[in-house]
């Protein structure tokens, strides 16, 4: 007997918020399509359900222009007619930090919250590759499917199905686990998610459109249940959907047609799904196919906005909220919930795939950096305001090693862990106001003629650390108080430059100015030695080459690595989703050319020598690829070359030292003038493995270094976050980064680390042909990124907790009677100590990692995240050091579990864990 099949058509539109178009170009056909849909629902009951595509912000757009709509829009939200969420907006998962991917999914659902319904589809449509972690992730929402359209097998252009013996599944539904064996149902469009889109209602046509289309979904699929996406990118509402469903029913008597969401859909799958399903395991990645199609090139297309959306998620993640969080603990500032949710919601706008991936036209990567600009404008706003608000409550007059006339600061650690480093810090050691005087003028020069003789940084204890301080004479300021118009003065200025050193985890501590005596105990550094063009701390040598290379030696260890940051340069015939190299060109590098070499800094805690490169390159590929270009020739059967013309590249890097530091930082910046190229930095490491190590979402993922069979792309480029690592068990590299997401390990024998620092590209690439002449990225670039030798366990070692804390920056403001406290005027009567810690855990030599410590909008309590790096168990040891009235386990939406007892609880292989405390009100 045969079974009956049902054929679920599932409405929705694939909604790219900017693509191929500018921004507003899709906006206004945005609004004519939900103007359509809402029409569509308003006449035809028959049309029962529409996906609006997993993301909420369909709705902020649409009524943006349309609000008078709300009540329509809404009404068929809370009926359940248009299925609404769980994401703010469809990310790119691997170019979004951990915790970005955490607030897309909280957004979602506090958008969807004042409906009472939400969509629980974990969707991911079209994602370029999936997070290993999302099972994980979606389980601990209240999500047990997972439905994607990349990572594991292969589908063709146009809906055409592509066979492939290494299939990872044979079915479009499988099991997909996290790491930490956390199981989704994961259902794959094996069809691509058009394959029910304008279905015919006339019955010769709809009979050829069903008996294609029912063979091809029939191929892949475990159950007799078949789904058919009825609508695609920007695909205009099929209106007539329940006419042609009627016809398509009389054609099949044995195929159920129906109108159907995602809910009714993966329930009867689930009920019907075989025992023999494959288990697909952690990320997807495509790594069964040709190479060509992974768009893993995505992360290296306009590296700036890469290196703007590290920088604008560091200051929420790792400074603003934290610092925000502990003022309100202080009882100086109210944690302000709103405009973190603004601040989210616009730095979020950036990362669709088509936004963040950089793949776009030129007009829609010039607005996002007006709105990353909008973003860490408000993050530097809260930070500021919360920094001073628990600086100005700060008792300065405790420290009987501080005079009157002492000038002091406070330095904040919010990254999650204990450290050390180099704080630079503006300091007023005078002012006055306008009305003291006849002329700003007048101001600044009575400011400047006064002496104030030389000081020295002393911590509360009369500690004096190594420091240097720079008279910057008068400059213009000004003060906003909360009760009255601005005060704008003059003052004199000194910048401090000094070393603190064990600076507590997730806490604070108060230095200042004084008077400079002689007499005073100095603090005991590691400081750094320099000899030519050799720096030196207590752990480690580093040493600049002639070539400009680095040669940095591990004294631990012993371990050298030799030949570090040449930097390689080829040709690029791809475009904007995908890297190809001319056919037969051999790569460019440095290692041979001659550097300028000079010593720029020097002195106990840090030490900075500086390489100029001058080095000519091809300044574009050759007329040949402009025709290839416009008549639309594959990228993979291109056959241009560069030319022969050259210009210029002079890269100039420092390589910094610090004392007591475990890493060379890096930092390098050209003009790039050249077209069609990309350029990379090369770290051998000279160390046998046959894998690698890759900082991703919530885990430190192990990668081949060689790909799988099926991959015929000479490149093997992949994604990072923080870092890359490559290890032999004992020695280890890890190459950490600031916003440079593409790395590649490279078949040479010796196991290089390349990291794409610049691709320049003039096409979009993908259906037609797009110019886009700004991906070229012509004018001055700057990178960043930091060498860490280690040994042993990248996670014990602390060499994870050295490359995590790398981006994250110093927060420093100054404190007593000349600093600005109008933050916290309405928390006068609050005395806080010298120093403090509020979150204390036991991360020397733990595979933990820490994540995050904000304010939960829904209970008000205290969020602390950590994950375990590693395979095994690990205790999470935490205390809070202010008043909690319970504390509790809690998940990535910040609900809050069962009560946990005493501090310790057991993290376990590759866990997610969050903690919610429930402090104590005042």
């Amino acid at each position: 007997m045969t079974t009956k099949k049902t054929a679920h058509l599932i409405s929705h539109t694939h909604w790219d918020r900017e693509w191929y178009m500018p921004y507003e170009y899709h906006h206004t056909l945005l609004v004519e399509l939900m103007d359509q849909l809402l029409d569509t629902l308003d006449r035809d009951p028959e049309y029962r359900y529409f996906h609006l595509d997993g993301q909420t912000i369909i709705r902020d757009d649409y009524l943006q222009v349309r609000p008078e709509q709300q009540e329509r829009l809404d009404r068929y939200i809370r009926e359940g007619r248009i299925q609404f969420g769980p994401w703010y907006i469809l990310q790119d998962e691997f170019l979004t930090s951990s915790e970005a991917n955490l607030r897309n999914l909280l957004v979602g659902h506090q958008d969807a919250k004042p409906f009472g319904v939400i969509s629980k589809t974990g969707y991911f449509p079209d994602s370029f590759g999936n997070m290993g972690q999302a099972p994980q992730i979606l389980q601990q929402a209240g999500i047990g499917n997972a439905i994607f359209g990349r990572g594991v097998k292969p589908t063709g252009f146009n809906n055409a199905v592509v066979d492939a013996d290494s299939y990872e599944s044979p079915y479009s539904e499988m099991i997909w686990r996290s790491p930490d064996g956390s199981e989704v149902l994961g259902i794959l469009f094996a069809n691509w998610y058009c394959n029910g889109m304008e279905v015919p209602n006339e019955p010769e046509a709809a009979k050829a459109y069903w008996d294609k289309n029912l063979a091809e979904a029939e191929k892949f699929a475990s159950t007799p249940h078949l789904l058919f996406m009825n609508g695609c990118d920007h695909q205009p509402i099929q209106t007539d959907l329940a006419e042609a469903i009627r016809v398509s029913s009389k054609l099949y008597a044995d195929v159920e047609f129906v109108h159907s969401n995602f809910d009714d859909y993966i329930e009867a799958v689930s009920q019907n799904v075989p025992n023999d399903l494959a288990v697909i395991e952690g990320e997807l990645r495509s790594q069964h196919t040709d190479g060509w199609g992974t768009l893993v090139n995505t992360a290296s297309a306009r590296v700036y906005l890469k290196q703007m959306n590290q920088f604008g998620q560091t200051l929420l993640e790792k400074a603003a909220e934290p610092l925000a969080a502990f003022a309100q603990l202080a009882g100086v500032k109210e944690y302000p919930h709103h405009l973190f949710t603004y601040a989210w919601k616009t730095l979020m706008q950036n990362h669709p795939h088509d936004s963040i991936c950089g793949c776009s036209v030129d007009e829609v990567h010039r607005e996002m950096v007006t709105r990353f600009a909008k973003s860490r404008h408000t993050a530097e706003m809260i930070i500021s305001q919360s920094a001073k608000a628990i600086a100005g409550a700060v008792d300065t007059q405790q420290s009987k090693h501080w005079g009157e006339d002492s000038v002091p600061f406070t330095v904040f650690n919010t990254s999650g862990w204990n450290r050390s480093g180099v704080i630079d810090i503006d300091l007023i050691l005078d002012k006055k106001y306008f009305p003291e005087g006849p002329s700003p003028a007048a101001l600044a020069s009575d400011l400047e003629t006064q002496e104030f003789g030389a000081y020295q940084v002393v911590d509360e204890h009369g500690l004096v650390y190594p420091a240097h301080i720079q008279d910057l004479g008068a400059h213009f300021g000004y003060e906003l108080p909360k009760d009255r118009f601005r005060q704008p003065y003059m003052a004199r200025k000194v910048r401090v430059t000094f070393l603190t050193s064990d600076a507590a985890a997730l806490g604070y501590q108060t230095f200042a100015l004084v008077k400079k005596d002689d007499a005073a105990a100095g603090r005991n550094v590691d400081a750094v030695q320099v000899n030519g063009t050799v720096m030196e701390n207590g752990k480690l040598i580093a040493s600049v080459e002639s070539n400009g290379s680095v040669t940095v030696t591990h004294k631990a260890s012993g371990k050298v690595f030799a030949g570090l940051n040449v930097y390689e340069n080829t040709g690029d015939i791809g475009n904007e989703y995908v890297y190809r190299q001319p056919e037969g060109e051999k790569a460019l590098t440095t290692e041979h050319l001659k550097a300028e070499i000079s010593v720029v800094e020097q002195s106990p805690y840090r030490a900075v020598i500086q390489s100029v490169l001058r080095w000519d390159i091809p300044a574009g590929a050759n007329e040949r690829f402009e025709y290839e270009k416009r008549v639309m020739v594959p990228f993979t059967e291109r056959k241009a070359q560069r030319m022969e013309t050259t210009v210029p590249l002079v890269l100039t890097t420092t390589y910094t030292l610090e004392a007591g530091s475990d890493m060379v930082k890096v930092r390098t910046s050209f003009n790039n003038q050249a077209k069609d190229h990309r350029l990379r930095a090369l770290f051998p490491t000279d160390l046998a493995s046959d894998v690698h190590y890759a900082d991703s979402i919530f885990e430190v993922a192990k990668r081949s270094n060689v790909p799988a069979k099926e991959w015929i792309n000479p490149s093997n480029a992949q994604h990072q976050q923080a870092f890359v690592h490559v290890t032999d068990g004992d020695a280890g590299l890890v190459v950490a980064n600031k916003g440079l997401n593409e790395y590649e390990v490279l078949l040479d024998g010796r196991n290089t680390i390349a990291v794409t620092l610049l691709r320049a590209s003039s096409e979009l690439g993908d259906w037609g042909v797009f110019e886009t002449p700004e991906a070229q990225c012509i004018g001055e670039q700057s990178v960043e990124y930091a060498i860490i030798p280690q040994q042993g366990d990248g996670a014990e070692s602390g060499a994870y907790a050295e490359a995590y804390q790398f981006p994250v920056p110093w927060t420093a403001v100054q404190a007593g009677t000349l600093a600005d406290h109008s933050e916290n005027a309405d928390a006068t009567e609050i005395s806080l100590p010298l120093s403090g810690q509020w979150l204390k855990w036991n991360s020397e030599g733990s595979t933990l990692a820490f994540s995050t410590l904000k304010m939960s909008q829904e209970t008000g309590d205290v969020i602390a995240r950590w994950f375990n790096l590693g395979a095994g168990s690990a205790v999470l040891d935490a205390e809070p050091a202010f008043h909690t009235v319970n504390v509790y386990e809690s998940d990535v939406l910040e609900r809050r579990g069962s009560e946990l007892r005493g501090t310790k609880q057991e993290a376990g292989g590759y866990k997610i864990v969050t903690r919610s405390y429930q402090p104590q009100t005042r």
